[in-house]
């Protein structure tokens, strides 16, 4: 502990206190041998006659000039030279950040009166937006529906709106959209058939999100249980194995890009005394691969796995919410003994902001709960605050387009991404397609600033396409032509088409060996 002396106050900084504790005193009314030992009895640290501690720090007397309310002239430090380089900084798989961004500026002194301030930010703020139109016409490789107008939401711009704890119980803090999240919670749990009085769910801030709480949920559920995910799952699933400690095995994928049940009954036997948590994939992140659900349930219950010592979480980020609206597609519903299903709310359904749907049952969502008397709520999500404005926009949209326009959008997707896969074919472009999906995976362009330009993921040898309804038939065949096109100059002399047999199958295979 040290004590700080100044004209009128006595600052203790002592470590079983906050580390600033101030405590004014009059200047005429303190003595070291009195007052200071007070002090130090309500840290519980034993002062010494000599005004020294057990701990050999002793009190220490401050400039009568200090002044503990002065301003100080220059709150913030220099500005970091860009240009110098930075020896330690690890650059992986792609560009850094850090070599190109919008400095942030001190204000001038006569800024207020001049208005460059504001000038500069707008011109900023205007070819950001010329850029933003730009990138939004080459955008083809994540799946996010680009199509939207909100609007009618801007009036709601200037209002924080924060749906901290539990969507079902309102907190003290009054500005939310409880009103707005339950109803898009109700109208999900219709899609997967499951009860009002018997699901529990919140707007989460991600896809993400979606799982680390479907996962966190099973653990609770069971303590001891073993995480199961195929090896083509998301990364975040993972991410939740690593974050929360729990045994993970990964299971291997047919071709397609679903779970292999053959490998997975193997690894359950492996681990029959313990209990199973699943992820389930309603379409995979580079295959667009949707696991077989039925086959999955089955394989637990024929091998010693009962419902009542399984738990599944379907991950349904991108095509969870176009299944139910394709013919003769298998449902992902809670009449099955599932425990939780998540999707995006960026993606398919076109918010602006990053956002998602988790809805679990509410018999499993006590083992996570928890009281908090500051909100005076509940806290069984994963974040505190939550985006007030994402369920709104969610609302808006369902109730703009409601079941029927999604059942269109989905057909217009579907159609438009067999397309693009049998153009591909016709053009000499190996290229796979799974059946419940609007993601066509192809060979990895040879040249990446190609790649870049159309905004591709890529994974190996592929590449993929994520058709969205945003992307219609003139935006594919400009990006066909400009593929075609790039084939014709990279793959010349010895150069060869990558072989994607291994990752795809010989028959989507179109190079040399396999043509």
């Amino acid at each position: 502990m040290q004590l700080h002396v100044f004209n009128m106050s006595i600052q203790l900084n002592c470590d079983n206190l906050h580390p600033s504790f101030l405590i004014s005193l009059p200047s005429s009314s303190y003595t070291a041998s009195e007052d200071f030992k007070g002090m130090a009895e309500i840290c519980n640290v034993e002062m010494q006659s000599n005004g020294s501690f057990p701990n050999g720090k002793s009190l220490e007397l401050v400039d009568e000039s200090f002044d503990p309310i002065a301003v100080v002239a220059e709150p913030v430090p220099p500005v970091v030279d860009s240009n110098v380089e930075d020896s330690k900084r690890e650059i992986v798989l792609g560009r850094n950040v850090h070599t190109s961004c919008l400095e942030v500026t001190e204000p001038d002194a006569d800024d207020e009166s001049t208005g460059d301030k504001d000038a500069y930010m707008a011109s900023v703020l205007a070819r950001y937006r010329k850029t933003l139109i730009e990138r939004t016409k080459h955008h083809l490789g994540y799946p996010y529906n680009l199509d939207f107008d909100y609007g009618a939401l801007g009036q709601l711009q200037h209002f924080s709106i924060n749906n901290l704890g539990d969507p079902f119980i309102e907190s003290n803090y009054g500005v939310h959209s409880r009103q707005f999240e339950v109803g898009v919670l109700d109208w999900f749990a219709r899609l997967w058939e499951i009860e009002k009085d018997d699901y529990w769910g919140y707007i989460t801030n991600c896809g993400t999100e979606g799982n680390l709480h479907g996962i966190l949920v099973g653990r609770e559920v069971f303590p001891d249980g073993i995480l199961y995910a195929s090896k083509e799952s998301h990364y975040s699933v993972f991410k939740a194995a690593r974050m929360y400690r729990m045994e993970c095995v990964k299971v291997e994928t047919l071709v397609t890009g679903e779970i292999d049940c053959v490998d997975f009954r193997a690894k359950l036997l492996d681990n029959k005394d313990k209990p199973a948590i699943i992820n389930v994939n309603i379409g995979t992140t580079v295959k667009g691969a949707v696991d077989d659900l039925d086959l999955v349930i089955r394989t637990l219950e024929e091998n010693g796995f009962p419902p009542e010592r399984f738990y599944i979480h379907c991950d349904g980020a991108l095509f969870g919410l176009m299944m139910p609206f394709v013919k003769k597609a298998p449902k992902v519903t809670f009449k099955k003994p599932i425990g939780s299903v998540s999707v995006s709310g960026h993606k398919f359904v076109g918010c602006p902001m990053p956002c998602g749907v988790q809805i679990t049952r509410l018999s499993h969502i006590n083992a996570l709960s928890r009281n908090v008397e500051y909100l005076a709520s509940r806290d069984a999500t994963i974040m505190g605050s939550r985006n007030g404005h994402a369920p709104i926009f969610l609302w808006y949209t369902l109730n703009r387009k409601g079941y029927k326009g999604f059942q269109k959008e989905v057909q217009k997707c579907l159609r438009n991404a067999h397309y693009l896969k049998d153009r591909m074919r016709e053009a000499g472009i190996g290229a796979m397609l799974n059946e419940l999906s609007s993601t066509v995976v192809f060979e990895r362009p040879l040249d990446e600033a190609f790649v870049r330009r159309w905004q591709l993921a890529c994974q190996g040898n592929m590449a993929h396409v994520v058709v969205m309804p945003n992307v219609t038939i003139e935006k594919l065949e400009h990006f066909l032509d400009e593929l075609i096109q790039g084939r014709s100059t990279w793959y010349k002399d010895e150069v060869q088409t990558p072989c994607l047999a291994t990752d795809l199958g010989s028959n989507n295979c179109s190079c040399a060996l396999h043509r």
